[in-house]
């Protein structure tokens, strides 16, 4: 018999127990049990009762899927979670910047039925003329209502070079239509650039994955082809993402030394180093309340190095480093295992990065390409900073 085995079967002759001698012997005899023992008992019980009396059907995996999730949950860390190996698949994905499919993400509404949120440029899906807001009826032939989100992703996704077909309902012109399409390894950009007035670079950093500091790294080569003499980083809305790739791009703007270190539960020190080489301009941060993790690993650095100025708002403040295990069933634990410090020594959790020059947007937007730069006021800040450093 496996061990897992004698386990249930344990736990089901303690449960047993429970129905014919009455909850107050059952109390006795699991005081008497070991602690694991009675833990597994009442779980066994739990499940007796919700399976003889609750009055609708329902489904176990999903309650055993909320136990897992429920027990990580009781250690009050929003960063320490469970993932269902579903979610653990497409946190691995997101980490990776890159997936194999049509380039759209969708969600499922009240009605049962799945709405495409929005589609990643000259993707499969934007070429084939899908569009935002489009309902997906079928795939493949197969009516989907009321299926989830992620089951209906798991049916758009294929091996790249095949296709899906998709029934589409455009509620804006009341029009249904089947569009075929080819799936695609697709790449998640999470770095744009330009080249702005007076030789001054900008790229913007969404978030942190896999193939960021590649893209980075083609972003900064290309301006300085164009002889850029001062660089705007920005970092708003950017919530964080992979250390690592945070790292690999301070390490190519910071002088040697420390960009950051962390400290386990046991008090031991792990820092993380710049070498020597880096680019040497001019350089200004855009920050403001969203800017979090990762990102704000970057932005302390480089103002404790004195490296840069950063402009804009106070930051988002988690100063805490998660480490992903998978489990042996597929399912995940993302668990905070660190807490970093900027090279001085700050704890930022909790309060944020004061920026070096405070300067709030008039409404709530985000600075990137696609926002009038006339409009947003802190971008303008950096610029005149930044002129000056240049002069």
């Amino acid at each position: 018999m496996q061990k897992k085995d004698f386990w249930k079967g344990f736990g089901a002759a303690c449960a047993l127990v429970a129905v014919l001698y009455g909850g107050k012997h059952m109390m006795i005899q699991m005081h008497q049990l070991p602690p694991f023992f009675g833990e597994y008992a009442k779980l066994q019980l739990l499940e007796t009762y919700l399976e003889d009396y609750y009055v609708e059907a329902y489904d176990a995996d999903v309650t055993k899927e909320m136990m897992y999730a429920g027990l990580v949950a009781g250690i009050g860390d929003p960063y320490t979670y469970y993932l269902p190996e579903d979610s653990l698949k497409q946190q691995m994905e997101t980490n990776s910047g890159h997936f194999v499919g049509i380039g759209v993400s969708i969600y499922a509404e009240n009605d049962g039925y799945i709405v495409v949120k929005d589609v990643t440029k000259d993707s499969p899906a934007d070429l084939a003329g899908i569009q935002a807001e489009d309902k997906i009826v079928a795939v493949d032939g197969e009516n989907i209502k009321g299926m989830k989100a992620s089951e209906v992703s798991d049916k758009v996704k294929g091996k790249a070079g095949t296709e899906v077909t998709l029934e589409i309902y455009r509620p804006s012109t009341a029009d249904t239509k089947t569009i075929k399409v080819t799936r695609e390894d697709i790449q998640v950009h999470s770095v744009q650039y330009e080249m702005m007035e007076d030789d001054i670079g900008y790229i913007s950093i969404s978030n942190f994955r896999e193939n960021t500091y590649a893209q980075f790294q083609d972003a900064l080569q290309a301006l300085q082809k164009q002889h850029m003499a001062g660089l705007i980083l920005d970092l708003r809305e950017n919530t964080g993402g992979l250390v690592r790739a945070a790292h690999q791009i301070g390490d190519e703007l910071l002088p040697e030394g420390t960009m950051v270190y962390t400290m386990d539960k046991e008090g031991h020190r792990e820092d993380t180093i710049c070498d020597a080489n880096y680019t040497d301009i001019p350089l200004v941060v855009l920050v403001n309340e969203h800017s979090a993790s990762a990102s704000e690993i970057l932005a302390g650095a480089i103002q404790d190095t004195q490296r840069g100025e950063l402009i804009g708002t106070t930051t988002f403040g988690k100063g805490l480093v998660q480490r992903l295990f998978t489990l042996p069933d597929g399912s995940g634990l993302n668990v905070t295992i660190q807490k970093y410090y900027t090279p001085k020594g700050r704890s930022i959790h909790g309060v944020g990065i004061e920026p070096d020059i405070y300067v709030a947007l008039p409404k709530e937007t985000k600075g990137n390409l696609h926002i009038e730069a006339k409009e947003d006021t802190q971008l303008q800040t950096a610029i005149e900073t930044l002129q000056q450093k240049m002069m």
